[in-house]
């Protein structure tokens, strides 16, 4: 089934295990601000305004399917911007969840988001571009429209552990991304059918990305990769 208008995707989420009355609430509350907020800053494209629990509110809890985050576990959301996937998985799931965010007005829209939902107490923002983060172990880390697939594994591999599970929406070109990396990353993922677009897809993935001697190495496996298609 692809969700395909507002209505059905208010209705996928709020059959979604975990969310309950409070937490459509609380979505609706953050359509609203992500709304009213957009008025002052590029948040998300104009064209998806009207189309926000579509493209933007089930496009996130999607990601919830391929995991079961528990209290105390720990969803690292690389280049949060609006806050999708993050803040959306911040409000179904108990888990720890830390926003990556280096553009300073996204920062600040971030932190004012995390106090109105009273999330605080497992919420947090890393305002710093993605090296200068200190290493952590995540038990899940998603992207969304972050870096192409090679930069994004290359610089968030060091997060990542035996378990940790990967949730990365890459839209049409999911599979193409998928080859071009290298082999000893693409066996760690599989690519999963997005419910919001026909046309996209994510890459959902288990394990460590383990980091070559250097990036030059990376890239040239990945090059490598490439060629052999």
């Amino acid at each position: 089934m692809i969700i395909g208008n507002e209505d059905q995707a208010r209705a996928w989420v709020s059959a979604f295990p975990g969310v309950s009355r409070e937490t459509m609430t609380a979505l609706e509350a953050l359509v609203a601000y992500v709304t009213e907020e957009a008025r002052h800053q590029n948040l998300v494209s104009a064209a998806t305004l009207g189309s926000m629990w579509q493209r933007h509110i089930a496009d996130s809890a999607q990601l919830l399917r391929f995991a079961e985050p528990k209290p105390g576990e720990h969803w690292i959301d690389l280049g949060s911007g609006a806050g999708f996937p993050g803040l959306v998985v911040a409000l179904i799931a108990p888990c720890r969840v830390t926003l990556v965010e280096s553009r300073g007005l996204r920062i600040a829209y971030l932190n004012r988001a995390i106090d109105l939902f009273g999330l605080s107490d497992r919420v947090d923002v890393a305002g710093m571009a993605l090296d200068k983060l200190p290493a952590i172990e995540a038990d899940y880390i998603s992207a969304r429209a972050f870096a192409p697939l090679p930069r994004l594994l290359e610089g968030a591999g060091r997060f990542s552990t035996e378990k940790t599970r990967w949730l990365l929406p890459k839209g049409r070109n999911a599979r193409t991304e998928l080859e071009s990396i290298a082999p000893s990353w693409q066996k760690l993922f599989h690519v999963e059918q997005s419910l919001t677009d026909a046309d996209a897809a994510i890459l959902v993935g288990t394990g460590r990305v383990a980091q070559p001697e250097s990036r030059k190495a990376a890239r040239r496996q990945t090059r490598r990769a490439y060629r052999s298609k």
